[in-house]
């Protein structure tokens, strides 16, 4: 028989989203789960789910209620507005039979009954440009991670209990800082393309930089405060390519010359950003919105990158 896996779905209310997530995880191909949702409060009782009202906690926190709550040897967790393809579990569990393997994630991918301008989203986060964090966002390949994201993080419970589970104060970047210590105690975290949950994504433009804006943050602030998984030279790039931006406005008010290599610099990486755009995406119509989405999302992510640097400390 499997392993009991204890599937922990965090969430401030019992919307659509999550009824979606509950009604996937019941079809999963794995025949031994139990579900437990966390919301804030819910009067209602969901058959075949463990609920438990938590109050107005951050992701950690719920994240540690559920996984003192858990009966399961593994906890799968997954957020509310995401949903698990049957084969989720049955895949992820293959990788433990390795028993280094302390943690497993897969790709949240953008559901094709998004709308176009959530569509549009996924495009930005999945294209190259954005960098290593893509892989996230497609089925890729399986490799040896340092960094899973929370919305797909299935992990061997006894772990978790022994690095102290979530981190309770930050959110983004509490994935990050779990991830961080199970490196540090010399365990394995493996990424698999099969391992796959739909994730919805916020609508470009604006709800999709203000969620770039908090991992820029956070990712700026870890990469100074806990360095290890956050301090690459890829989550700096985005805030070189600012920093540059402004340098050589500066340096063409001065110099003519240096106005001519700014331009020819831009356009290079304007040209280089829209044919990148239109070998991944197949319907024209989201070609124009997913490039300039990229830029935008390249300035912002940089901006607050440095803001995180700059920052004493970050609160909730």
């Amino acid at each position: 028989m499997n392993p009991l896996v204890s599937i922990v779905i965090v969430c401030k209310e019992v919307n659509d989203f999550a009824l979606e997530c509950i009604d996937c995880c019941k079809k999963l191909n794995y025949d031994n789960h139990e579900i437990i949702l966390l919301p804030d409060y819910t009067p209602e009782n969901i058959n075949g789910v463990k609920i438990v009202s938590t109050g107005s906690l951050t992701p950690g926190r719920k994240r540690n209620i559920g996984i003192a709550s858990a009966e399961g040897e593994f906890v799968a967790f997954i957020d509310s507005d995401a949903y698990p393809r049957k084969d989720w579990l049955i895949n992820a569990m293959k990788y433990f039979d390795d028993p280094a393997v302390a943690g497993v994630g897969g790709p949240g991918l953008t559901p094709e009954q998004d709308s176009f301008a959530q569509r549009a989203s996924g495009h930005v986060f999945s294209s190259f440009m954005i960098g290593s964090m893509s892989s996230r966002y497609k089925a890729s390949r399986v490799y040896e991670s340092d960094d899973i994201h929370s919305c797909n993080f299935i992990a061997r419970k006894t772990v978790l209990e022994e690095v102290g589970g979530w981190n309770e104060k930050y959110w983004p970047g509490e994935d990050t800082l779990i991830c961080l210590a199970l490196k540090k105690m010399g365990k394995k975290l493996v990424e698999a393309s099969d391992v796959v949950v739909y994730h919805h994504r916020r609508s470009l433009l604006t709800p999709h930089l203000k969620q770039v804006s908090r991992f820029g943050l956070h990712r700026g602030y870890f990469a100074k405060k806990f360095q290890g998984n956050s301090f690459k030279l890829a989550y700096f790039i985005p805030s070189l390519l600012v920093v540059s931006f402004f340098v050589g406005v500066l340096a063409s008010l001065i110099n003519p010359f240096m106005k001519n290599a700014f331009l020819l610099v831009m356009t290079l990486y304007l040209a280089f950003g829209l044919i990148a755009t239109s070998l991944e995406v197949r319907d024209a119509k989201l070609i124009l919105p997913v490039w300039l989405g990229i830029i935008a999302t390249h300035v912002v992510y940089g901006v607050f990158f440095l803001a995180g640097l700059m920052k004493r400390d970050l609160k909730r």
